[in-house]
């Protein structure tokens, strides 16, 4: 991808796009039960993708660098990342597919997800993206597109640009970019499977010798977090929950934006706490994630 001019932004978002279809359940559907669904509702998601959309609704520019197909899902996508401010210059389209994920969400929030992506969709390259044109203040990741990420995360390293990992699951990317980045953020479940330590701080203190900043959050329980030898908890906000997909996307999105304005170490994850809870008030990530006035009039509350 060629790009005529340099850019600067205040964040980076590199991983997934995809678009999710979400249908809200009265429970999980049994073996060969056919179930109906009391709402429906199509939008935009993936992890790095809605962390781009909450930092610019937060307040920050945001780029996202990713791949979308060229098909009616990824034209809808691409609509929505314009809409809501984001730079849309290092995407990549093609002839794959665009990703989609079937999410069903029962009456306590709670979701599964069902992803569809076709593997070429994931295999981005250095030579797909001109990322060296853009000038960011953070880079956000989340572990998708891995030869692509490894290639931005050794530059912004080379260039001493602070990077964020959002580190929910275990895959390829994250599995060699918790070495890379200089804050990892990540949940419980990934704390523990990707260390095997036998609780969610104990993941933390070994997650600590690979990066300078770890995160852990724990859903309603809050976060812990360390930095060298210091160590810190925040509990949770407390929101009525209807939904909690893409609570950890805004969090890591206001996480992002709080890393390139500068935040005190401690307001930032109190700003991105308060992004993730407002998330889910909602139904739906990416209609889920809150305005800057929303997250400090939350903040104001507290």
């Amino acid at each position: 991808m060629h790009i005529s001019e340099s850019f600067r932004v205040d964040v980076l978002c590199v991983g997934l796009a995809c678009y999710d279809l979400i249908f809200t359940v009265d429970h999980h559907p049994g073996p060969d039960e056919k179930a109906r669904a009391s709402a429906f509702m199509g939008c935009g998601g993936g992890t790095a993708a809605n962390a781009a959309v909450a930092a610019a609704q937060l307040g920050a520019i945001t780029a996202f660098t990713g791949y979308l197909g060229a098909d009616i899902y990824g034209d809808q996508h691409l609509a929505e990342l314009h809409a809501a401010g984001v730079d849309t210059r290092l995407v990549v389209r093609g002839s794959a597919a665009t990703s989609i994920s079937a999410i069903f969400v029962k009456p306590d929030g709670a979701r599964s997800i069902v992803n569809y992506r076709q593997q070429i969709a994931s295999r981005l390259t250095p030579a797909d993206v001109a990322f060296a044109q853009v000038h960011p203040k953070t880079v956000l990741f989340d572990g998708h597109q891995p030869e692509l990420a490894f290639a931005i995360a050794d530059w912004a390293h080379a260039q001493g640009i602070p990077t964020v990992l959002d580190a929910d699951t275990i895959n390829d990317g994250n599995r060699e970019l918790v070495h890379r980045c200089t804050i990892i953020a990540a949940s419980e479940r990934f704390s523990q499977e990707f260390t095997g330590a036998s609780s969610p701080q104990a993941g933390m203190a070994m997650l600590a010798q690979r990066a300078p900043a770890v995160i852990v959050t724990l859903g309603e329980r809050g976060l812990i977090w360390q930095r060298g030898d210091e160590t810190g908890e925040l509990p949770a906000f407390q929101v009525e929950v209807v939904d909690t997909t893409g609570a950890g996307d805004a969090f890591h999105g206001a996480l992002a934006a709080g890393v390139a304005q500068s935040m005190a170490w401690e307001e930032m994850l109190r700003f991105a706490s308060a992004a993730g809870a407002l998330c889910c008030t909602k139904h739906g990530a990416r209609i889920g994630i809150p305005t800057l006035a929303e997250v400090r009039a939350l903040l104001n509350r507290r």
